[in-house]
C-alpha cells in the first residue's frame, strides 16, 4: 500500500509523505529496514520533527509530512482498552461551557497519565462489570474511536465525586460546577441513563438518575 524505501534522492519525502496519520514501530522499521541502522535512522527522524514519537511505539509524521489525525482517535490507541469519557466527552457533546484540553478517558486498567507533544490523555479506572455499558464507535475523518454517551460520560463524572450527598449536592455540581445547561439535560435518554445507573449500583449514581427524573 505503502512504497518501501530505496535508495534514490527523494526516498525520504516519498516514504513520509506516503505514511499513514498513526504508525507503529514495526510498520516503521520495514519501511527502514534496508538502512544500515533503522533504529538510528529513527532517532534522527524524531530529532530532525519530520516523524512525532507520541509514546514507546506509536509515531505521527511531523512538520510538513503532518496528515489530519484526531487526538480522540489516538486517545484510543496510546492506552488501552479505554474510551472517551469525562470533561473531554461533556465537552465534544457540547454539555459543559469550556474547551477541554486534556484527552479524557476510562480505562479497565490503571490510572495512567501521558504528557505529548500534540496534548495531554489521561486515563482513569472504571471496572470492568461497569465498563461497557454505553460505550460505542464514534468515527471522524481521521478514523474511528470509542466514545461514552453523554448519560455514561455524566455517570462517570457523578461515579468519581465523593461528596455528592443529597439531591441538592447534585445540583450544584451538575448546574455550578460542571456549568452544564438545565435545557440540555432533558435530552438525556432516561432510559438508557436507568440502565447505567442500575449497573453502577452506587447510591451515588440511583441519586443521579432520580435527581435527573424527577426535575427533568
Amino acid at each position: 500500500m505503502y512504497d518501501k524505501i530505496i535508495h534514490t534522492g527523494d526516498i525520504m519525502d516519498r516514504f513520509l509523505y506516503n505514511s499513514p496519520p498513526y504508525f507503529d514501530y514495526p510498520w516503521l522499521m520495514e519501511q527502514l529496514k534496508n538502512y544500515a541502522s533503522p533504529r538510528a535512522k529513527i532517532t534522527q527522524l524524531i530529532a530532525k520533527g519530520d516523524i512525532i514519537r507520541i509514546k514507546k511505539g506509536l509515531y505521527l509524521p511531523g512538520n510538513e509530512y503532518a496528515k489530519k489525525y484526531s487526538r480522540a482517535v489516538l486517545a484510543n490507541l496510546i492506552y488501552g482498552p479505554s474510551y472517551i469519557s469525562l470533561e473531554y466527552a461533556l465537552s465534544y457533546y457540547g454539555l459543559i461551557p469550556e474547551r477541554v484540553e486534556c484527552v479524557t478517558s476510562i480505562t479497565a486498567k490503571r490510572n495512567k497519565y501521558f504528557e505529548t507533544k500534540i496534548g495531554n490523555f489521561s486515563y482513569a479506572y472504571m471496572p470492568d462489570k461497569i465498563y461497557h455499558l454505553g460505550v460505542f464507535l464514534q468515527r471522524d475523518g481521521a478514523g474511528t474511536f470509542f466514545l461514552a454517551t453523554k448519560e455514561k460520560a455524566l455517570c462517570d463524572m457523578v461515579y468519581r465525586q465523593k461528596t455528592l450527598m443529597t439531591q441538592h449536592d447534585l445540583h450544584s455540581y451538575i448546574t455550578q460546577d460542571l456549568r452544564i445547561d438545565e435545557e440540555a439535560l432533558v435530552s438525556l435518554n432516561q432510559d438508557l441513563l436507568y440502565e447505567i445507573t442500575s449497573v453502577y449500583k452506587k447510591n451515588v449514581l440511583n441519586r443521579f438518575y432520580n435527581y435527573i427524573k424527577k426535575v427533568y
